[in-house]
């Protein structure tokens, strides 16, 4: 409130301006706040508006802390009755509404609304503006009220906020539309409307893209940090992250780290190096080796008479891990991790190894989609900004000779197309039966997606770009096998 007393004397001159902030409840009802938007007028915090609805989105819980306005609010400015709506005007979409069937541009149309300004924080998710645009077409047209729907730019830990304010007259038509992941201002005209619609790629792979070079930027920033790093194994994965960190912070603040173990292939290496040079950034290689042949030489003992396995595998992840951490304390680095959602999903990721980090980019991406995404980048930049080589080899993490994902997993298109089902779509073990994927394989996923959740519980936070990522709103039980 404070800040918002300086920001009206700054103010003062230009026309009335809406923020939104947390305002304190004094009315001695059980939560402590409102979520409020203030007029500030003439150097003068005038009036609140508290938002009356909360959302059934389990994303934010609002109800936990905020208390809902009691009555529609408007506004008067220059002859016009403004109805101020606070968060997303979807119908049917929250707690409250299902219960008092309260609809707040209902509430606002009786009080004498000419339009209805909506200030919103709707997080981005891919596809998401499609429908945004149709909802607040629809609800142009039912009420005959234009709407302003002003959304929330910039990224806040897991969620991305795209911007892209608009318009829409009292027939639903689009009159006016803001940039994408950009600051802009939009001019609407309400007596005489006329059109500005910024161009908005709405292709998924452009669209995340985007999203995850802001959602990076400020993640890295607003926690203090201005220097990333990375390890870099010629592999698709960390490819395109080191891709979004040059693009988000500038190519001379990423670190890629080489790793390579005896199971590195050369053309790895060659991979990982051509990358940087591409995008411009540094790198350094800590071969390991000799670290690995100390843990050998200190658990002959205790591993005597056992096979070697996926312990020793990991043992090699485990120590990649260490090392990355050691010069992201020494250097003042956050450290980015690689994993993609797929793997995350299964858990083709080895916990304190490659789940190190202070930030996941990629991991609501399935693997099919970092592929698409670096396809994308290379045609939208004219240029090979991903080695063809990266793109076309088959995948491994090669911690052992010869090993490929598929050795431990189905193709990733059908493992992919399964997950997708099984998560995002709700579909049970019979429905993927029945849509023709194998049972043997089905069962696999299944069991690996139940088994995986203690190492997803300890992951790394990851930027949200899909409805169903393993942020705040991921809830699975760790232990749900039966006694």
């Amino acid at each position: 409130w404070q800040a918002l007393r300086e920001l009206a004397s700054d103010l003062a001159d230009l026309p009335p301006v809406l923020v939104g902030l947390a305002e304190p409840n004094n009315t001695g009802q059980s939560r402590p706040l409102f979520n409020s938007a203030a007029l500030i007028r003439g150097g003068e915090v005038e009036e609140t508006f508290q938002k009356r609805v909360f959302p059934g989105s389990d994303l934010f819980g609002e109800g936990r802390y905020f208390q809902p306005g009691e009555v529609p609010r408007i506004l008067q400015i220059k002859g016009k009755s403004l109805g101020i709506l606070i968060g997303e005007p979807f119908e049917g979409r929250s707690d409250k509404e299902q219960r008092g069937r309260l609809d707040p541009i209902a509430g606002l149309r009786a009080q004498g609304a000419d339009v209805i300004v909506n200030l919103s924080a709707s997080p981005f998710s891919a596809g998401v503006q499609q429908y945004r645009e149709a909802m607040l077409s629809g609800l142009a047209r039912k009420w005959s009220l234009p709407i302003l729907y002003v959304n929330q730019l910039g990224g806040n830990d897991e969620l991305i906020f795209d911007g892209r304010s608009c318009y829409f007259d009292a027939a639903g038509r689009l009159s006016a539309r803001g940039r994408a992941f950009e600051v802009d201002i939009v001019v609407a005209d309400l007596d005489e409307p006329e059109e500005s619609i910024a161009t908005d790629d709405l292709a998924p792979e452009a669209e995340i893209w985007r999203a995850l070079v802001l959602g990076t930027r400020d993640y890295v920033h607003k926690c203090g940090f201005s220097d990333v790093l990375l390890g870099v194994s010629g592999g698709i994965d960390s490819a395109l992250v080191a891709a979004i960190a040059a693009s988000a912070l500038g190519p001379e603040t990423v670190l890629g780290v080489i790793l390579p173990s005896p199971y590195t292939s050369q053309r790895s290496i060659d991979d990982a190096q051509a990358l940087a040079a591409n995008l411009g950034i540094r790198t350094v290689t800590i071969p390991i080796t000799e670290i690995m042949n100390s843990y050998d030489r200190e658990l002959r003992e205790h591993f005597a008479g056992r096979p070697k396995d996926v312990t020793e595998e990991n043992i090699q992840a485990r120590i990649r891990s260490t090392l990355l951490m050691a010069l992201s304390n020494k250097y003042g680095s956050i450290l980015l991790a690689t994993g993609n959602k797929s793997e995350l999903l299964v858990g083709y990721c080895t916990i304190y190894g490659a789940l190190a980090g202070g930030l996941a980019p990629i991991s609501d991406l399935p693997k099919t989609m970092v592929y698409r995404i670096a396809e994308w980048l290379n045609s939208a930049s004219g240029k090979l900004v991903i080695p063809e080589s990266i793109i076309t080899k088959p995948p491994s993490a090669e911690l052992r000779p010869g090993q490929t994902d598929q050795d431990s997993l189905p193709p990733y298109p059908v493992l992919d197309e399964i997950l997708k089902r099984y998560i995002d779509e709700h579909q049970s073990r019979a429905d993927l039966f029945a849509a023709g994927f194998a049972g043997a394989v089905v069962d696999h996923v299944i069991s690996l997606v139940g088994k995986a959740e203690f190492k997803r519980l300890q992951a790394p936070p990851g930027l949200k770009v899909t409805d169903s990522s393993f942020g705040r709103g991921w809830r699975m039980p760790v232990a749900w096998r039966s006694g």
